[in-house]
């Protein structure tokens, strides 16, 4: 109460003699909050709440005129107060493509976020963001073992299985840094995504950018197609692979001219991202308190199986994960005696 006293003093002194509504809009995995401020002639603003003892707003700035420069659809800075943690921003409006995606929208609002993707990814440099380097790469690996196996479902692993998650952690990295590099927005999702009907601004309206990064080009993609919160057919997430692997080809980016190199390349990046996933979900909720992740770990489970099952390097990972769906084989048939849900306390 005493921050959101403090957000309606400083928009008092910004906005003298306006009245306005203040109303939260959403919080993230983040100690960000976001309140939706409302003036009397009904023109809505966005207050980003950023506590400086946890959180840096300029990172977000940064990426937000590195963004804008290309010509994607980011929230406008209004004013911005850096040593309270307060940015006033524009409304991209409260529709998520996860709230309104559904089978007659969804290949128009995926082609709008391929095209807005392909556009940020023609800007990149390097030394403008964090490098996506082996060392976070594996910091983010390194999350499952510690927060998924051993805090969620109380795993001890033995040596040797520690010793072939070690290995195949090796055969990731090793795939995920020889790809080409780009900046990586790293949450490019359908709920960091917003459907917007701004008059010429259009969609995707872009938001939770601030920990993107310089790195593997078909990142984003993962995070887009292998979504933890929303789920199509392989087919159909193929197809706009297809469709945006042939975008990049022809707007010169530097994706593999083979398809199946560049499809492997995705696929191995979407293992890792799932790996992390997992172990942040975990850590959301062991750590944090926060239990709304837990009901999206069975598709992010079920995303890094279909690619362990693909590739036989990737085999320990998958033993793993049978031990934690506790799967019994009998008579070679495989039984689900279990969940990917968290253990008993």
């Amino acid at each position: 109460m005493e921050r959101q006293q403090q957000i309606k003093s400083w928009l008092a002194g910004l906005l003298p003699g306006r009245r306005f509504d203040l109303a939260p809009a959403s919080a993230d995995a983040s100690f960000r909050r976001y309140f939706r401020a409302t003036l009397d002639d009904g023109t809505p603003r966005i207050v980003m709440d950023a506590p400086p003892a946890n959180e840096d707003c300029r990172p977000w700035l940064h990426v937000q005129q590195l963004f804008h420069a290309a010509g994607v659809h980011v929230p406008e800075v209004l004013a911005q107060d850096l040593e309270r943690g307060f940015l006033l921003l524009s409304d991209l409006g409260a529709a998520t493509y996860l709230q309104v995606l559904d089978t007659d929208n969804a290949a128009p609002l995926y082609a709008d976020a391929i095209d807005a993707l392909v556009r940020i990814q023609l800007t990149s440099r390097a030394g403008e963001l964090p490098d996506y380097d082996a060392t976070l790469l594996r910091r983010e690996l390194e999350l499952f073992p510690e927060w998924f196996l051993a805090q969620h479902h109380g795993m001890v692993l033995g040596e040797g299985e520690r010793q072939g998650l070690a290995a195949v952690f090796d055969r990731i990295l090793a795939v995920n840094l020889a790809e080409p590099k780009v900046f990586v927005h790293r949450d490019y999702h359908s709920r960091n995504l917003m459907c917007t009907d701004t008059a010429g601004a259009g969609n995707p309206g872009i938001i939770d950018f601030q920990d993107a990064v310089y790195g593997p080009i078909t990142y984003d993609m993962v995070s887009l197609l292998k979504d933890a919160y929303v789920e199509w057919d392989e087919d159909l997430a193929l197809d706009w692979l297809v469709r945006y692997w042939e975008k990049a080809r022809k707007a010169g980016l530097p994706v593999a001219a083979d398809f199946g190199e560049f499809f492997r390349g995705y696929e191995w990046m979407g293992v890792q991202r799932h790996v992390k996933v997992l172990g942040i979900f975990a850590r959301l909720y062991h750590r944090d308190g926060k239990d709304g992740y837990l009901k999206d770990l069975p598709l992010v489970a079920r995303y890094l199986r279909k690619a362990c099952e693909r590739y036989s390097e990737l085999s320990p990972l998958r033993k793993l994960l049978d031990k934690v769906e506790d799967k019994v084989t009998v008579l070679g048939f495989t039984m689900d005696a279990g969940s990917i849900g968290r253990r008993s306390e």
